[in-house]
């Protein structure tokens, strides 16, 4: 166990929750000398919502334990508002949206390795399909830009482009130039990728 460990556990956990330590403003209540280390609401209704963060008052220990005793959180509430309020079913009022009857046509989850591409494919992204319908990420657009294919080779198209482009940038086949390396590592990552995708089995 490291000094860091040991002295998180003999250190003890805060015993008031709500507690904001470190703070030097006084407590609100009139006539308080103590320290307002809890928050609470200023008045009724008080409470944050879309139209600002509320208005709060800090207290000392002694008065947010009184605050809290004879707090009502349906204070100033209408009676047609504290029963909306109570309601089970309070804030689902809204109508969810009906699944379509239509089957779905798009890309399946399977022909993608990356999850951010079958998504983006859904959504659009996939602006120009192949011909015979089987999707491309934008990874496999990538890769067939490497190889310098249109998007509607097929297998055969792409084992002949890799073999091509192995003879021309491979250094045996240059007298032992080693200027195209790069080219040639990209160009058979490329191919590693794009064989094993659904577009090309």
């Amino acid at each position: 166990m490291t000094q860091q460990q040991s002295d998180k556990r003999q250190r003890p956990a805060p015993r008031f929750h709500g507690r904001v330590q470190g703070r030097s403003q006084g407590c609100d209540h009139p006539g308080c000398t103590g320290t307002g280390e809890f928050r609470a609401p200023a008045r009724a209704g008080a409470r944050p919502d879309f139209n600002g963060p509320g208005d709060w008052q800090w207290l000392c220990l002694d008065h947010v334990r009184e605050f809290n005793s004879g707090y009502n959180f349906f204070e100033g509430m209408s009676a047609d508002e504290i029963e909306a309020a109570q309601r089970p079913y309070a804030g689902w009022e809204r109508e969810t949206r009906a699944f379509s009857a239509a089957p779905h046509i798009g890309p399946r989850w399977r022909d993608f390795s990356d999850p951010l591409d079958a998504i983006g494919a859904h959504f659009g992204k996939d602006r120009m399909p192949r011909e015979d319908g089987k999707a491309l990420s934008d990874t496999d657009r990538k890769h067939l830009k490497v190889m310098g294919l249109d998007k509607d080779a097929d297998r055969r198209a792409l084992r002949r482009r890799y073999a091509d482009l192995v003879r021309r940038y491979h250094p045996d086949r240059n007298g032992g130039d080693r200027s195209h390396e790069k080219a040639l590592q990209e160009v058979i990552r490329a191919y590693t990728q794009l064989k094993s995708r659904p577009a090309f089995a």
